[in-house]
C-alpha cells in the first residue's frame, strides 16, 4: 500500500520532491529523522488520507487502490499528557488518583497496556514520540505491546520517533526522512567537541 502526496503545502518548504511515494504497507513503520525533518508534519498527513479527509493544499491517492477509511488514532504524546487534562478524569476517582500520583511515564505506559488494546481490530495507530518520559527498558516495553496490537489485534501503527529501541528493531520498517534536504533542521553549527556552544 503506497501512499502518493502529489501536492503538500509544508513539504516543498523542506524540500521534499513532489510526488512524494510513501510505502505504508508494513505493519509497524517507523519514521526516523532530525528535528524539524518533516516526522509530524507526514504522520498528520497519513492521518488525514487514512481517514479519508481533505486538507487545503494537500493532494493525495492511495495506490494501487484506495482503502476504506479506517479507525485512525492520532497520538502526540506532547500534547496528549492526561495529568495535564485532569478535568477529564472527574468522574474516575481511582483514575485521577492514579494520574496525581504516578509519573509521566507511568501514565504513557498505562496507555499502552490498558488503552490502546481498547480500541478496535484493525486500527490505525498513528504515534508521535511515543517515548517521550520512558526510559530505554520502558521502550523496549512499548516496542513488544505496539508488536502484540499488531500481532493480535491487527493493528497498522506508524510512529515518529528518536528511539534507538524502535528504529534498530528488526521488526520495524523505517523511513528515513533524512535523505532529504530538509531546511527546517538543527543548525549543524550548533558544535558537539571542542569551544562552548553557548554565546
Amino acid at each position: 500500500m503506497y501512499l502518493k502526496i502529489l501536492g503538500h503545502p509544508v513539504f516543498p518548504n523542506l524540500n521534499f520532491h513532489m510526488p512524494m511515494l510513501v510505502d505504508l504497507a508494513a505493519p509497524l513503520i517507523v519514521l526516523k529523522g532530525e528535528n524539524g525533518s518533516g516526522k509530524s508534519t507526514l504522520l498528520q498527513s497519513i492521518a488525514i488520507a487514512m481517514r479519508g479527509e481533505k486538507a487545503e493544499g494537500y493532494i493525495y491517492r492511495w495506490e494501487p487502490q484506495a482503502p476504506e477509511p479506517a479507525n485512525v488514532v492520532l497520538f502526540d504524546a506532547e500534547q496528549h499528557n492526561p495529568r495535564t487534562q485532569l478535568e477529564f478524569f472527574r468522574d474516575q476517582p481511582e483514575m485521577l488518583e492514579f494520574l496525581r500520583m504516578a509519573s509521566h511515564g507511568q501514565v504513557m505506559l498505562s496507555l499502552f497496556k490498558d488503552s490502546f488494546p481498547k480500541l478496535p481490530d484493525g486500527s490505525v495507530l498513528l504515534l508521535d514520540e511515543p517515548e517521550m518520559a520512558l526510559s530505554v527498558s520502558n521502550q523496549r516495553r512499548i516496542l513488544k505491546m505496539l508488536l502484540e496490537l499488531v500481532e493480535r489485534k491487527k493493528f497498522r501503527v506508524v510512529c515518529a520517533t528518536h528511539s534507538p529501541v524502535l528504529i534498530e528493531a528488526p521488526e520495524t520498517y523505517v523511513i528515513d526522512l533524512d535523505r532529504h534536504i530538509n531546511r527546517n533542521v538543527v543548525a549543524s553549527d550548533l558544535g558537539v567537541e571542542g569551544a562552548s556552544t553557548i554565546q
